[in-house]
């Protein structure tokens, strides 16, 4: 009877498996405590489940396009997935939610979540970030500056394997680097340009979780650029290829994979959380599991829904929310794709490899008073890539020996440009929970309610005037911009339903990302977010789930959880 009581009883629960779980999974197990994972989605296996990883375009049945039938499957996760990654995104048929605007809800439900298809790009916030809520009033002040996370950028850096170059800029802090991703020949001519013709600004080398240098029995990447599909290589972080491994190997780690998170159990005699209730996925079978110690890391949407269902006595609108803030202050990045240009210079210059690494030109805009835009405030930064022209896309003609000599000689110098912006915490972007619709394990469906406001919509008219103003001073022709405004979520970052602050009353969570009213639950994946920023956000959630796991270890350890 005690072993199968066991069974449900762990020192620690962590809720999904993607960037931020994976690190908490690692950091709790290594620190000794008992952790039970629960994954939503189905189990991959590190290299053995990557089955598409070697593949090439003619091995699939239509090529990398998805089917009629597939796209009817995944309307909106077809926009950022084909027939070589479908595997790893879901079937927006199987797991519906209600759009009350536009929003693109990207999601991956398998162990690795969507770490096994994140951008990789890695960029540190700085005191502006964590600043900015304060001085211009938009949303609350941030409980923590850079010097609260600096040692946990470099604990993780140095963990994940960041490739990048030191620059020196005080608004995009420097990190724990491996060698860059060289710059090919049309992006070197283009950071010459911006050095040139702008005092302002100026490009920089991407940083992005791709090995430069083997690691620990990883890497280095191949410059196959197919990281979407699992690199069986593992040249790229993913929970699957590091922290999970490290925790399996801990010893401590029980994975539970098909369980969908109905709710958090709430004890209102002890005033902590019991545990985590489950549903699981195939036999519908509701089980419990108990902790300690929990940790929410389902990604933004989905912890913010778990919190709203987890109803009780002392919180009748959800765990946790005394303040009446989860679900609120819904953010993404907003995306300005497709600035384009070509270049007729530099024909005897090619590289080698696909590489999978960018350009990226930092915030330059709201800096200080040299930098202050009259369009908007905060910033956005600028990420692209250079490459020739090929048979796909170059202008071919004739037959025989003239066509195969044109479509194996190289085109044009290509290059394009894509803004990211930041989003303004506003507390009427948010998601809630619909009773009267249900999906088929009969949980309410997610509503969001998500829209651009004024500052958004003239920071993605800059970015495109200004990429585009950047190449045709570079010398580019046919410079355009083919999408200009894709709809919200479409950066794949959502943020900041259950925040961070330093009051209970207008926050979730305090500068551990504890929650204020429920001490023993912790939130360290993009829901914990005060603010946007512009960078890409991943990085920032393993740093302080890092650093609240080791502030959890402690708090337990002096029995004060």
């Amino acid at each position: 009877m005690e072993g199968q009581e066991n069974i449900y009883h762990f020192d620690a629960i962590v809720v999904g498996s993607g960037i931020s779980g994976g690190w908490a999974a690692k950091e709790l197990t290594e620190g000794g405590l008992k952790t039970l994972v629960l994954e939503r989605g189905r189990n991959v296996e590190h290299i053995k489940d990557y089955t598409t990883a070697a593949k090439h375009p003619w091995e699939f049945e239509h090529g990398t396009h998805l089917t009629q039938e597939e796209l009817k499957e995944r309307p909106i996760q077809s926009s950022h997935c084909n027939a070589t990654d479908k595997h790893f995104y879901v079937k927006d048929s199987e797991h519906p939610y209600i759009q009350e605007k536009p929003f693109k809800w990207i999601r991956g439900y398998q162990v690795g979540g969507r770490s096994l298809t994140w951008g990789r790009q890695s960029y540190r916030l700085s005191d502006l970030d964590f600043e900015a809520n304060r001085k211009d009033g938009h949303g609350v002040d941030w409980p923590i500056r850079y010097k609260d996370i600096k040692e946990w950028y470099d604990y993780v850096e140095e963990y994940v394997g960041i490739s990048g170059a030191v620059n020196s800029l005080a608004h995009l802090p420097d990190g724990v680097f491996l060698p860059p991703i060289p710059m090919n020949a049309i992006e070197k001519h283009l950071e010459e340009s911006i050095g040139k013709n702008y005092k302002d600004r100026m490009l920089i080398n991407g940083r992005v979780a791709n090995l430069t240098q083997p690691k620990k029995g990883r890497g280095p990447c191949m410059y196959r650029n197919l990281c979407s599909r699992g690199c069986p290589f593992s040249g790229y972080f993913s929970s699957n290829s590091t922290t999970l491994v490290d925790a399996f190997n801990s010893g401590n780690l029980t994975l539970r994979e098909n369980a969908i998170v109905k709710e958090v159990v709430y004890d209102e005699a002890s005033k902590k959380a019991q545990g985590v209730k489950i549903i699981d996925a195939i036999t519908k079978e509701e089980i419990t599991y108990y902790a300690k110690i929990i940790f929410l890391n389902a990604s933004a949407i989905a912890t913010a829904s778990i919190l709203l269902n987890s109803v009780s006595d002392s919180f009748p609108n959800g765990l946790g929310n005394s303040s009446l803030q989860i679900g609120h202050n819904l953010m993404d990045h907003v995306v300005n794709e497709g600035t384009y240009g070509t270049y007729n210079g530099l024909l005897d210059k090619y590289y080698v490899g696909r590489s999978p690494g960018t350009i990226y030109i930092p915030r330059f805009q709201n800096l200080d008073d040299k930098t202050k835009s009259t369009d908007f405030i905060r910033g956005y930064g600028i990420q692209g890539k250079g490459s020739r022209e090929n048979w796909e896309t170059k202008k071919t003609e004739g037959f025989g020996i003239t066509l195969k000599e044109q479509l194996e000689t190289p085109g044009k110098w290509k290059i394009s440009l894509g803004g990211r912006g930041e989003v303004l915490p506003n507390y009427e972007n948010r998601i809630s929970l619909d009773y009267q619709n249900r999906d088929q394990w009969g949980l309410p469906l997610v509503k969001v309610h998500f829209e651009y406001g004024s500052n958004e919509i003239a920071m993605m008219e800059h970015m495109t005037k200004t990429s585009e103003e950047m190449l045709r001073k570079a010398g580019f022709e046919n410079v355009g911009s083919y999408r200009t405004s894709p709809p919200p979520g479409s950066a794949v970052h959502e943020m900041g339903t259950v925040r961070m602050g330093r009051d209970p009353k207008t926050s979730v969570l305090n500068k551990y990302n504890q929650m204020h009213d429920v001490r023993n639950v912790f939130i360290t994946d993009g829901s914990c977010m005060t603010s946007s920023a512009c960078q890409n956000p991943s990085l920032t959630y393993m740093a302080l789930t890092a650093r609240a796991c080791h502030y959890a270890l402690n708090q337990l350890r002096s029995d004060l959880l």
